[in-house]
């Protein structure tokens, strides 16, 4: 059974930094695309950056790129996404994903599996 638990979420001013992770558990780790999505209320759920299973290769939604940081512990289990110089519009549920893919996919139905979100709240 493969389950995705996130943690790190909370409340911080703008311009904060927070890190979020998520521990994977059920499944061959290394063998997935690991993803961030964040979904904002009245908004669909968007994408935020992922990282192929090497770690050799990340994408980045245009409005995180050189904010934020994806990385994995393949040792761990676990996905991080270090965010930095925060925005009040960075608010929404943070969601992890995996897809069992050697590519990455910015398409949240190409994720086979969802952790249940954290909350990230910034204030101005």
């Amino acid at each position: 059974q493969v389950q995705l638990v996130e943690s790190g979420g909370g409340l911080m001013q703008a311009g904060g930094s927070l890190r979020l992770s998520c521990a994977a558990s059920g499944l061959t780790f290394s063998s997935y695309v690991m993803g961030w999505f964040r979904q904002a209320p009245g908004k669909e759920r968007e994408f935020v950056a992922s990282i192929t299973w090497t770690g050799s290769r990340t994408a980045y939604a245009d409005s995180v790129k050189g904010r934020f940081t994806i990385s994995r512990d393949n040792a761990k289990n676990t996905v991080y996404l270090q965010m930095n110089s925060l925005k009040t519009e960075d608010s929404a549920v943070y969601y992890c994903a995996c897809r069992r893919s050697t590519s990455s996919s910015f398409i949240p139905n190409e994720y086979e599996f969802w952790g249940q979100g954290t909350q990230v709240t910034v204030s101005s």
